[in-house]
């Protein structure tokens, strides 16, 4: 491609184009334009190469451009590329994806409703569940409880159930009913208690709120089992996703878990919660859950919560045109079959256990990596000044950020929000590759300290 060519493409871009959460800063100095992935890495327009290491946003997980993916794409446009999923009308791509979803999600979780995203799937598990307690007679029950520094959407409703104020501000006075308690983030306790002698305080928390509201008014309670990477994927406590499950049993209330980042693979298991042996009534999915190659999304329900909308007279009243797109749903299922027959899920348990290793040792080597944390596959390395102390570096340097362009220039994709860096490659990201990973990490952190005087 010509130079001319390539500026105009990059000119039309910055004009006629609004990126999701748009960074002018970067914009300014030049856009990034990509024309071809492979495995793990990307090309962009110049023809530079870079490893991949979010899997464009947690999406690309079994790797860029599978040709059996493709092949299947194909096929399936030439005899059906899509006929909606509409009052009584099915596809046989969607019918068979919904049996392997069942076959492998946790406990008793067996029946989908699709949509075209996580994010659309967080408003149809909030919707659900509200409309679960009114089909029931139970019309007072249109309370949600989320947790603070939480992400769910940016669609209204998940909006509503996101704890974090940048996201909020604007829109603000959001949906009426949404409530927040503390989240289990032991490193950055909001009470700054020691996590082996606290009790669980943010599960008493919680406790203490449901009873404040009264349990009679809340239809769900709505978590990620691992926050995602806007607060760097903090493990929970022992003990606490096991109490949240008991707390809603004991007061009739849906537990929707947002698995949208962390499904698939990404922790070591085929979803997070089944790390901590904890269900919930409701499960959201995208994402991974694709491959990245079309959109789509997934609400997984329970039979009980299901029988609700199946009485005469009822229905879930949500829908869309496009959810459960016969050719997404046949490369969605192509992405499943490939994760099982590869065995990534076993590989990215064995990989988290090499990267929490070798990521221990750039903490030891690097006195501003106050934390690392993660499993599997999903993994932030958060800076601080101070890591006894936890004072945050100056936010006038923007370290997380000088360590991402050092990063980009040198051919790797790294994401960082703020000081937290974090990597989520895809699950068939090679040893050679991980290493390279680690080495500009570490490379890039020592520049950093020197550049920056830390």
């Amino acid at each position: 491609m010509k130079a001319s060519e390539i500026r105009r493409l990059k000119k039309d871009a910055v004009e006629r184009i609004i990126p999701h959460f748009a960074n002018y800063e970067l914009l300014a100095k030049e856009p990034k334009v990509f024309v071809k992935g492979e495995g793990s890495y990307l090309y962009d327009i110049e023809g530079r190469k870079y490893l991949d290491t979010f899997a464009s946003l947690l999406t690309t997980i079994v790797g860029h451009g599978r040709p059996e993916i493709a092949a299947i794409a194909e096929r399936q446009m030439r005899q059906l590329e899509f006929f909606p999923n509409y009052v009584d009308t099915y596809t046989v791509p969607l019918i068979h994806l919904a049996n392997k979803l069942a076959s492998i999600a946790p406990g008793e979780l067996s029946v989908s409703f699709f949509v075209n995203s996580g994010s659309e799937a967080n408003e149809t598990a909030l919707k659900m569940a509200r409309q679960y307690h009114w089909e029931r007679g139970e019309t007072k029950r249109w309370k949600v409880i989320a947790r603070r520094h939480s992400y769910h959407a940016t669609t209204l409703g998940g909006m509503s159930a996101t704890g974090i104020p940048w996201f909020r501000e604007p829109f603000e006075p959001l949906l009426p009913g949404y409530l927040f308690t503390m989240p289990a983030q032991c490193f950055h306790c909001e009470l700054d208690l020691n996590p082996r002698a606290c009790g669980l305080v943010c599960l008493k928390e919680l406790q203490k709120l449901v009873e404040w509201e009264k349990p009679q008014t809340i239809s769900a309670i709505i978590m990620d089992p691992i926050p995602g990477s806007n607060v760097g994927y903090p493990l929970p406590p022992p003990g606490y996703l096991e109490g949240v499950r008991k707390l809603c049993d004991e007061h009739g209330i849906l537990l929707i878990f947002d698995e949208v980042q962390t499904g698939f693979g990404k922790t070591g298991k085929w979803f997070a919660c089944e790390h901590w042996g904890v269900t919930p009534d409701i499960m959201t999915l995208g994402k991974g859950l694709t491959g990245g190659y079309l959109p789509l999304g997934v609400t997984m329900t329970t039979p009980a919560v299901y029988r609700v909308f199946r009485k005469p007279g009822s229905e879930l009243r949500s829908g869309s045109t496009y959810g459960g797109h016969t050719t997404a749903c046949a490369t969605t299922l192509a992405n499943v079959h490939i994760i099982e027959r590869e065995g990534l899920v076993q590989r990215a348990a064995q990989m988290g256990a090499h990267l929490k290793r070798e990521l221990g040792q750039l903490a030891k080597r690097h006195r501003i990596v106050g934390d690392v944390r993660g499993i599997g596959l999903l993994w932030a390395v958060e800076l601080l000044a101070d890591r006894k102390t936890k004072k945050p570096l100056p936010a006038k340097l923007k370290v997380g950020n000088w360590i991402r362009d050092y990063c980009w220039k040198r051919g790797m994709i790294l994401r960082n929000n703020g000081d937290i860096l974090v990597i989520a490659p895809a699950l068939t990201i090679r040893q050679q590759d991980t290493d390279f990973m680690l080495r500009l990490m570490d490379e890039a952190i020592g520049a950093a300290v020197k550049k920056l005087a830390l």
